[in-house]
């Protein structure tokens, strides 16, 4: 286990020597991540490993943790989200050989034969991140943005409206 965590790697080399990496980012040195957060103070804590599993599969283990903070979109306020991924990723040099994989596993193409560590453990972590942001505890009630509604006259035929649109143009 290492601690360095090189810019570059050569994933199946990695593998056979079954190489893994340890330690932690700053979150404003992953900048994806970064353009999402409402704050980049703090730090990711990770923990990669190159193998083959039991039928042969290259493989990359990634696991990382850290405490993000997000703007709530309901009420705009920060709050920390503790994000955890355990993923298992399949090593393969081009899409075909994706349907190849064994179930649970997600594909990582490696087709120039080098991998970042830092980009895929950032992919998995933007990946990991809701949708939506919300708070625990914020509000479930709803905001009126104005008083004008529109009417609906509900026909027997939906052909009905299409008629009398019709003749409006005539």
């Amino acid at each position: 286990m290492s601690n360095a965590l090189p810019d570059f790697v050569d994933p199946w080399r990695m593998a056979q020597a079954r190489r893994g990496f340890a330690g932690s980012i700053a979150l404003k040195q992953l900048p994806r991540l970064a353009g999402m957060l409402a704050s980049t103070v703090g730090e990711l804590n990770y923990r990669v490993d190159f193998g083959r599993d039991e039928s042969g599969v290259t493989c990359l283990d990634v696991h990382a943790d850290a405490d993000l903070v997000l703007t709530c979109q309901r009420t705009l306020q920060a709050f920390v989200l503790p994000v955890s991924i355990d993923q298992r990723l399949g090593l393969i040099r081009d899409e075909a050989q994706e349907s190849a994989l064994p179930e649970g596993y997600e594909p990582l193409l490696v087709a120039d034969g080098k991998a970042s560590i830092r980009d895929v453990i950032e992919d998995e972590m933007i990946l990991a991140l809701p949708l939506v942001a919300l708070s625990p505890g914020a509000p479930l009630e709803q905001v009126a943005l104005g008083e004008s509604r529109v009417e609906v006259e509900i026909s027997a035929s939906p052909f009905a409206v299409l008629g009398s649109l019709g003749k409006l143009n005539h």
